[in-house]
């Protein structure tokens, strides 16, 4: 299982010292989930931020867009240097042009779906796809409880992958603990965005590595 922690549950106030953590720990990449305030309710940090995390950050970068209009910022996530830039499906008017944008910008290309938006959506577009996010809490504040019919849906997501001979990857973020991370495991998830169950444990290396063996 790869792991992906979520910076937005780390000490502000002490970012440098949280992400030094993560660099020294099993992690596979570092998920910034960036909020506009307009497409989810809240508003998390900007680019002259991110660029600070940029250069502290040895781990692969994993762009999370919780913006509208996501394609206008492909340019910055490339600027940082991120492995993988997400984008909303509801978010997006133009998703195959967008997946396009992203590829040629160098990076892999994610969609992510929110709880209520069905995996069939991406029928027509999941061969071109690096990475599907699947949501399991509503979109904009951490330490939500875990929506337990995510499960079905990486089960369902799974199965069109798999007959469509995709090989994107299955990435699931919201309410992942050590109990919904074996379950996720079971159901086909190959990433788990975690943000409270590692940024709030006394020893994060040890709640990385619990969900790396899963």
């Amino acid at each position: 299982m790869k792991i992906s922690p979520s910076l937005l549950a780390a000490d502000f106030l002490n970012l440098g010292k949280e992400i030094e953590k993560i660099n020294a720990s099993e992690a596979d990449f570092l998920h910034l989930d960036v909020m506009d305030g307009v497409f989810v309710p809240n508003i998390s940090f900007g680019f002259p931020v991110l660029q600070g995390v940029a250069r502290k950050c040895s781990k692969p970068l994993d762009v999370h867009m919780m913006t509208v209009e996501p394609e206008k910022w492909i340019g910055h996530v490339r600027d940082l240097g991120a492995a993988i830039m997400n984008v909303h499906q509801e978010a997006c008017l133009h998703l195959y042009s967008t997946v396009q944008h992203i590829h040629e910008a160098g990076m892999m290309a994610g969609v992510t779906l929110n709880p209520a938006t069905p995996v069939e959506t991406l029928i027509d577009i999941i061969r071109e796809l690096d990475l599907v996010l699947i949501m399991s809490v509503e979109p904009g504040f951490g330490g939500q409880p875990f929506i337990r019919h995510t499960l079905d849906k990486v089960r369902k997501l799974k199965s069109l992958r798999d007959a469509s001979g995709s090989k994107a990857m299955i990435e699931v973020d919201g309410g992942v603990n050590a109990r919904t991370g074996e379950e996720l495991a079971a159901a086909g998830a190959d990433i788990l965005v975690a943000g409270s169950y590692v940024f709030g444990n006394e020893d994060m290396g040890d709640a990385i590595r619990s969900l790396k063996n899963l």
